[in-house]
């Protein structure tokens, strides 16, 4: 049975609410994984909260140990900021727990090198590029300083991560459509995590 339940999909799928939904379930009992990142703290923030804060040099040596299940690297103005998810006790397959992850194809793929495929329940978020893109405007609409520029980059690289291509070479063959009602999206994720990692 897996024990780890990992959300992706495309920008604008709804998968952090989703997510945000599933970890306040108490019904399911999932436990939250927090990631590290070598960017600096921000106002508000706290470390062991948000993310694990560390410098560039410790990045490297958890790398170089093989403690790094999967890495993210995103160039900014202020040189290469690194968000990762580090093999450091917080997920235990032999503990009885389960956990919910939210992330990229790419990093669903690396979970499952990591950890062995029949521990990961990958939950794939679909929505029409229709319905998306106009959710996407909505959202950036409501920024006080709209990137437009940056979500069509977003929209249009999403298209090639999530290939279909990709999709099937990641042996994912369920989707969960959130095409219409939030909540029923999210009540059908619901019931698929309680049917594949409780057996209910």
């Amino acid at each position: 049975m897996p024990e780890i339940a990992f959300i992706m999909g495309k920008s604008a799928s709804g998968k952090d609410k989703i997510y945000k939904n599933l970890i306040e379930d108490e019904s399911l009992k999932l436990n939250t994984v927090i990631l590290y990142t070598t960017r600096p703290m921000r106002a508000g923030e706290t470390d062991g909260v948000e993310y694990f804060f560390v410098n560039d040099e410790t990045a490297v040596k958890m790398q170089e140990s093989g403690r790094i299940v999967e890495l993210r690297e995103y160039n900014t103005v202020y040189g290469v900021w690194k968000y990762f998810t580090a093999d450091d006790g917080q997920i235990d397959l032999n503990s009885g727990n389960r956990y919910l992850v939210i992330g990229t194809l790419e990093a669903y793929d690396k979970f499952c090198e990591f950890y062995g495929k029949q521990h990961i329940m990958p939950i794939y978020i679909e929505v029409e590029d229709g319905l998306r893109l106009t959710r996407a405007i909505h959202r950036e609409q409501k920024q006080d300083n709209p990137h437009y520029e940056e979500m069509c980059r977003r929209f249009l690289a999403d298209s090639e991560d999530f290939s279909e291509e990709n999709i099937a070479k990641a042996g994912i063959t369920r989707r969960f459509s959130n095409n219409g009602e939030l909540e029923d999206c999210i009540s059908e994720v619901k019931s698929a995590i309680l049917g594949g990692m409780y057996g209910y």
